[in-house]
Parts: C-alpha cells; structure tokens; sequence
C-alpha cells in the first residue's frame, strides 16, 4: 500500500511567496510513494518496476498498469517418504515406491523429480513425531513439493499378543487405533510446520498392518487373517480421520491389494508375507500417481 506524506506549508505573509504562487509557481503536495511488494516476474525480462501510483489516483490512460506474469515450473521437484519399513523398502531389495513414484512424477511433467525417503524400519508414529525434530529431517521437509507419509502399522504389533493370549475384540482394536491416529495428527502437524505452504502431503492406508496371504496363514493359522483385516480397517479409519484433521489427501492402499477384501495379496508381498515386493512397491507407486494426477 502506498504512503502519502503531505508537506504542509506555513501560513508565511511574504509577498513574494503570495506573488510565485499567483504565477504558477505555488509549492504543490508531492506524493513520496513506499515501495510495493514486487510481483515474481521471469527472469531476463529487461523491465524495471515503476514506482506505483498512489491508491487515491485515477490510473492513467495513456500509461495502463500492466502485471508481469510469473513463470511457473509445472510438476513438484521433491518427493519425501516418511514412514516405516513399508517406505524404507525393507525386505524387499528392490527400487522402492518413494523411488519410483519420483521418476514417475518426472516422467510425466518432463523435469527430474528428487526422491527422499527418510523410512526407517520400525518407526512407530510417536518415533515419526522425534524423527521430524531432528534437523536434517527438517531440512529436507523444507523443499518438499510433495510428501508420502506411511505410518501406524508398528503402533498396533502389540495387539497380536493380546490376540495370541485370548483375543482383542473390536474394542480392544479401536483403543489402538485411535491412539495411533493421535500419534499420526500430532506427527501430521508437524510436518505442516516445517514444509512450504504449497506442499501436497500424502497419507497412505495400509492392505495390511500384520502378515498377510499365505505367510499369515501358515505363521497364525486359523482366524488371524480375518482379524488382522478387522484391525487394518480400524487403523485406517483411524489414518482418515487424523489426514482429514490436517487438510492431507488419503491415499488407498486396501483396495489396490486387497480389493473389497477377497484378494489373496500373496503376489505382491515380500517372503515375509509383511512387506511388498517389487510388484508391490511398483503398485503403490503407480497408485500415488493416479491420485495426483490433478
């Protein structure tokens, strides 16, 4: 906003004053205009910003005000993966999905994209919450464009236990997910904090938050797949509700693997039945894409 500073002159009974200023030559008020913010503009334009008029003037019609358009670079340039051992790649020896849905993204916008993944195998999201305090972690969150955050998982291990010993029932499994869906708004928030306003941040489900196909059935037996299941959809109840809290965008992983529950995701798991392979980690990442294809 411009400033206007008005020089106001003494009341001086000079006849020689009143006499200049009979004659055209009166001491006039002279708008001191403060600098405007200036607008991005592209490089190389060759054009130096006037000053702006004041707000109260009538613009000029033989001198239009024109606003240089800013250039933009159309597609994100980094990608950063938070989470646990599903983002670290862990089991798999493959180009994990942060990896792939980078070149993805470059591919698609034709500029390279840089992946970060900052997984970390057993991170839980209270551990998520500490990691994210650490400096270098800050500063790669800093020139995110975007950020896939794949978390919860590990906050629920302890359930398996409970099943073993007698059962967790559906109270039994929403306590825990709603403690971990705490956990994951809290480490949400943090992110917010310390990533540009425009980043697009990602919130990943989960097929499964325990073993899953032919290993869970061999390793648990009967009944631990269907209530494995039953925690996973409570977990991801939960990772909606603290995505949506923080204005992120949910991106599914269940169905992609499992479909409405019948699939046997055995062909896209690691050995360990917990981890995806590389068909796995090709998926998500192709799932990631398609949901940013806006």
């Amino acid at each position: 906003m411009s400033r206007r500073w008005r020089v106001v002159a003494g009341l001086v009974a000079s006849a020689a004053f009143l006499t200049s200023c009979a004659q055209g030559g009166a001491a006039t008020t002279r708008p001191v205009v403060a600098p405007t913010e200036s607008s991005p503009t592209s490089s190389g334009t060759g054009s130096s910003p006037a000053a702006a008029p004041s707000t109260t003037s009538a613009t000029s019609a033989t001198s239009p005000r024109t606003t240089a358009t800013p250039v933009t670079t159309a597609g994100p340039r980094v990608v950063v993966g938070l989470g646990d051992s599903v983002t670290a790649g862990t089991a798999c020896g493959c180009t994990d999905f942060v990896t792939l849905y980078a070149a993805m993204l470059g591919a698609r916008s034709g500029h390279s994209v840089r992946p970060v993944n900052l997984g970390v195998g057993g991170l839980t999201t209270s551990s998520l919450g500490a990691q994210l305090a650490t400096p270098p972690v800050t500063a790669s969150l800093s020139s995110a464009d975007v950020v896939v955050v794949t978390i919860g998982a590990n906050d629920l291990s302890p359930l398996i236990g409970q099943w073993q010993r007698g059962g967790c029932g559906t109270t039994c499994m929403d306590e825990a997910s709603k403690a971990a869906g705490a956990g994951l708004a809290a480490a949400l928030a943090r992110v917010r904090r310390v990533t540009p306003a425009h980043t697009r941040v990602l919130v990943t489900t989960y097929w499964n938050v325990f073993e899953d196909g032919d290993v869970a059935d061999a390793d648990f037996g009967p009944g631990f797949a269907q209530w494995s299941d039953e925690v996973t959809r409570s977990a991801n109840a939960a990772i909606r509700t603290a995505a949506a809290a923080d204005g992120d965008q949910v991106v599914d992983l269940y169905a992609p693997f499992e479909g409405e529950g019948d699939r046997n995701p055995t062909a896209l798991l690691a050995d360990d039945g917990d981890h995806p392979n590389a068909a796995g980690h090709r998926l998500i990442a192709r799932t990631l894409l398609a949901a940013t294809a806006g």
